[in-house]
């Protein structure tokens, strides 16, 4: 599958909305150009930032390969271009981009470790009746956008690390 295939390229402005939590959308999408941010609860009083990602990273893969509702949303932090990969191309994808499957499996592992972590990180608060703006989870929230996209960081995990995320947490 030829990565310039017109009909496949999706370009989207600067803080669009490219693909909502709950919605039916069963596309994985590779970015070719810019950065977009992850996030669950978007627009709610529950968001929460999952992390920023740019060039050859991929998403919606959960969706495509489960057929099932996007577990997050995705809006653009710059204009983006996307590679649309539907479940008709998926095999053409897997051939021409082995790189990109070794980082799907990651970016899902990390996803579940991260929410894992931040429902365990929640759940302590809620049982021991602690204010949520004290919660470290919105605190690093807060400073994970501005960390990452000041510092080009391609894999917010190891900030989260950094910033004692996972501190006193089984792993």
């Amino acid at each position: 599958m030829s990565e310039i295939n017109s009909t496949r390229l999706v370009t989207f402005p600067k803080e669009t909305m490219i693909l909502k939590e709950g919605d039916e959308d069963y596309n994985m999408y590779k970015i070719l150009r810019g950065n977009a941010e992850i996030y669950t609860g978007y627009g709610t009083d529950k968001e929460v930032i999952l992390g920023i990602i740019g060039p050859q990273r991929c998403f919606g893969e959960f969706g495509l390969l489960q057929h099932s509702k996007a577990i997050y949303t995705v809006v653009s932090y710059t204009e983006v271009t996307v590679l649309r990969v539907a479940e008709g191309d998926i095999g053409e994808f897997i051939q021409g981009n082995h790189r990109n499957i070794i980082e799907i499996m990651r970016n899902m592992s990390r996803m579940m470790l991260i929410m894992q972590q931040q429902i365990d990180l929640l759940s302590d608060e809620l049982k021991n009746g602690r204010e949520i703006a004290d919660n470290p989870v919105v605190q690093v929230n807060r400073n994970l956008r501005e960390y990452a996209v000041g510092n080009r960081i391609e894999n917010h995990f190891d900030y989260l690390e950094k910033a004692g995320f996972f501190n006193g947490r089984k792993q």
